[in-house]
C-alpha cells in the first residue's frame, strides 16, 4: 500500500468519526452557573437522592454550601431564592448558593413520582439541610 492510500484512508476513517461525534455522541454542555466566590479548603461533596411520591413536597429550608439539583425521573416545581417558581424536567438542574431559601420544592405531578439527585458541597460538620 502506497502512502497516498494509506493518508486518504486515515483521513477518511478520522473525517467520519469525527462526524459521527458531532451527530451521535460527543459533548453537550447541560448546565453552567456562576459560583459565588468561596473558599473550599475543609469542604467535601456529599450526594443524596430525594425521591417524591406523586404531589408530595418539602418543606422550606437551607444548605450551608453550594447544592446543584439535576432531575433523574419526573418533574420538580422548585423555587430558589429571588427566582421565579420554576419546573425542571428529567435531566434539567438547578443551583442553590449558601444559605439560600429553597422556598418550594415538589413533584409537580399529582400522579407519578419524581427523583432528584443533589450534590452538596459544605464545609465537613455542618448540617447540610435546615428548615427555613
Amino acid at each position: 500500500m502506497n502512502r497516498r492510500i494509506l493518508m486518504g484512508t486515515v483521513s477518511a476513517l478520522l473525517t467520519q468519526a469525527l462526524l459521527k461525534a458531532q451527530t451521535t455522541g460527543g459533548r453537550k454542555v447541560v448546565f453552567e452557573h456562576d459560583l459565588p466566590d468561596i473558599n473550599l479548603k475543609g469542604w467535601s461533596a456529599t450526594v443524596v437522592e430525594v425521591s417524591y411520591a406523586p404531589g408530595e413536597a418539602s418543606a422550606a429550608h437551607r444548605h450551608p454550601g453550594i447544592t446543584i439539583a439535576y432531575v433523574l425521573e419526573g418533574e420538580i416545581r422548585s423555587k430558589v431564592g429571588d427566582e421565579p417558581e420554576k419546573s425542571y424536567a428529567t435531566g434539567q438542574m438547578f443551583l442553590e448558593t449558601p444559605g439560600q431559601l429553597h422556598a418550594v420544592s415538589r413533584n409537580a405531578s399529582a400522579t407519578k413520582p419524581a427523583k432528584l439527585l443533589a450534590v452538596l458541597l459544605a464545609e465537613k460538620g455542618k448540617q447540610l439541610t435546615t428548615p427555613a
